[in-house]
């Protein structure tokens, strides 16, 4: 990757160029009208239909624009077709645009940037009436000092951009709802939460992306978020990928039980993260679910030492109220979040159980999952006493000691399997403190939202048994984020950034279906439960293949099944395995 310095958390190379291919178009001689969009589509490719005057003609113009999925470059494809009753010769200029950086502003010296047309000499084609004609530009970067411009096949490049959105869209985690919007944009997510992925001498490595965050991982958004996602998806680099931030981390645990960095930045050769913000219950969240999904013993067991030492950090973090100590949380002071807060104690408290299943299937000392159980337990009871409380007149959580406002992380203990205050947490999730068209802001009283934990809310809501109430909402929600005025992803925050698409909340989309209406918990490398809700206008959904806590691919169906019944279908490596006809919410094995 092209780096700049200082060589930080934002110093990838990202320039600007305003070059324009069509400039100079003629069609008879004559220069081309400016074109009209009539249509925009994006499918990992984004197309731009639009209408052209010619000289006698009008013309249709197809823009396509795509990234290489090898290369430092992007690809454009233009498609212009006379759409007349007459012949026109059409005229597109050669372009070769070359900017070159100082070479003391690049960690590898001088880089360049290179838009040039596919061809060296202006192109001349004749089009009789209805006939077409293709031509292709790219911008790429490179450094002088160590590489060259490379040769671009635009249409090859084009061909493995939708290989690519094939793969991780209709041969992958495929769901099927009644509800077109809410499908469409989980297709959606499932590429971006897989394509910002990046060769850089750490590895394979996920990174937000949003034109900020390059060559780097977070505990939060990659551990956290993304990472427990892709075994379900299936998809390989994403999975390696995920292997990149439980190693590359292993190498900052330590004996002294000094706080990890929250983030592995510069591909690797630096970190950043100057105090805690709760990181080691989120690796240990993130890592053990993962190795779980998996169901792969050598990888849990390379992953092992650093879930361990992360539950031993945050065991040592308990204070005297039995809840676990951090300086923030991950919005890291943006907001009060006091001496201990809700968000990484509910985290740990899902790590130890899914480590004392891991361990299980390690064969490690018995002892050992029943004290992480044993663990659990008196958390779960610490965290319902400390953080229970009456806030804004809603039964619910305070996020902190002394917090008087709701704020929206009161819906991760939903996401762990604690409903002992659900009711007053989903009224006040939905409550006009906290819900806006753009989800629910982070604490009531105030402009800004963060989607990440709007997301967390609707697989709470859903995993809790309020089928109806989310999918009331999560239908809003979709529809602004899929078809509104920033589309069409779920984004970081506003009015931070401007509402980034940042990669990892896509995943976070996905993990509502998988976790909160199917309710997919692991228990094992080849065991989970299912605990599936069914909203009330729906008569049936599917998901699949899916590639967790399975040698096979699986298949799930969920339909009614009568008054109050569920019938419940699983099929795997494309064969019937398991039936069941139970009633909704109710939990199975498998």
């Amino acid at each position: 990757m092209l780096r700049t310095i200082p060589n930080n958390t934002h110093a990838s190379w990202m320039p600007r160029t305003d070059v324009d291919f069509l400039k100079g178009m003629t069609a008879n001689g004559r220069y081309m009208g400016q074109p009209q969009v009539n249509a925009v589509t994006i499918n990992g490719v984004l197309r731009v239909s639009c209408a052209v005057k010619g000289d006698n003609n009008d013309f249709e113009l197809m823009q396509e624009f795509y990234p290489s999925t090898t290369k430092t470059a992007v690809c454009e494809k233009y498609t212009l077709t006379n759409k007349g009753q007459k012949k026109e010769v059409v005229l597109v200029p050669a372009t070769c645009q070359v900017r070159t950086t100082n070479r003391e502003n690049g960690t590898r010296g001088s880089y360049r940037l290179v838009a040039r047309t596919a061809f060296d000499e202006d192109l001349k084609v004749t089009l009789e009436p209805g006939e077409s004609t293709s031509f292709y530009c790219s911008i790429q970067a490179y450094a002088l000092a160590d590489e060259k411009e490379k040769t671009l096949n635009a249409e090859e490049e084009l061909t493995k951009r939708e290989a690519f959105v094939d793969e991780v869209t209709l041969g992958r985690l495929h769901f099927h709802c009644p509800d077109n919007t809410i499908t469409e944009l989980f297709e959606m997510s499932k590429i971006r939460a897989s394509e910002s992925i990046f060769y850089t001498q750490g590895d394979l490595m996920h990174a937000p992306g949003g034109e900020s965050y390059y060559a780097a991982m977070w505990c939060n958004d990659q551990a956290e978020y993304v990472n427990p996602f892709f075994p379900f998806l299936g998809y390989d680099k994403g999975n390696e990928s995920a292997m990149t931030t439980w190693l590359s981390y292993l190498k900052y645990i330590n004996p002294e039980y000094k706080f990890v960095p929250w983030s592995i930045i510069c591909g690797g050769d630096d970190v950043f993260g100057p105090f805690d913000r709760g990181d080691a219950a989120m690796l240990a969240y993130g890592a053990s679910r993962y190795c779980l999904e998996r169901g792969d013993k050598e990888i849990a067991q390379q992953v092992w030492p650093l879930i361990e030492w992360c539950l031993e950090y945050c065991h040592r973090k308990l204070d005297k109220n039995g809840v676990v100590a951090s300086d923030a949380d991950e919005l890291e002071h943006r907001l009060p979040s006091g001496d201990a807060n809700l968000c990484t104690s509910s985290l740990y408290y899902d790590a130890l159980l899914s480590s004392a299943w891991l361990s299980e299937e390690l064969e490690r000392n018995k002892k050992e999952a029943a004290t992480y159980r044993q663990q659990a337990a008196e958390l779960r009871q610490a965290l319902d006493k400390f953080f229970h409380a009456t806030v804004e007149g809603y039964d619910t959580y305070r996020y902190y000691e002394g917090n008087d406002v709701l704020r929206s992380w009161i819906c991760i203990p939903l996401t762990m399997g604690i409903y002992d205050r659900a009711e007053g947490t989903l009224k006040a999730m939905f409550s006009p403190q906290l819900w806006t068209e753009n989800g629910m802001l982070s604490q009531s009283g105030d402009k800004i939202f963060w989607d990440r934990s709007t997301l967390y809310g609707f697989r709470g809501a859903f995993a809790a048994g309020y089928a109806d109430k989310a999918l009331e909402y999560l239908k809003k929600f979709s529809n602004i984020r899929l078809l509104g005025e920033h589309v069409p992803y779920v984004v970081e925050a506003w009015p931070e950034g401007g509402q980034r698409h940042l990669s990892a909340e896509s995943g976070l989309y996905c993990r509502i279906i998988t976790e909160g209406l199917l309710g997919f918990r692991l228990t094992g490398f080849r065991s989970f439960t299912l605990t599936p809700q069914m909203p009330t206008e729906w008569s049936d959904y599917s998901l699949g293949p899916i590639f967790a806590c399975t040698d096979k691919p699986m298949d799930i169906e969920v339909s009614r099944n009568g008054k109050g019944k569920l019938l419940v279908k699983i099929r795997k490596g494309g064969k019937a395995f398991k039936t069941f006809t139970i009633k909704p919410g109710e939990t199975v094995k498998i």
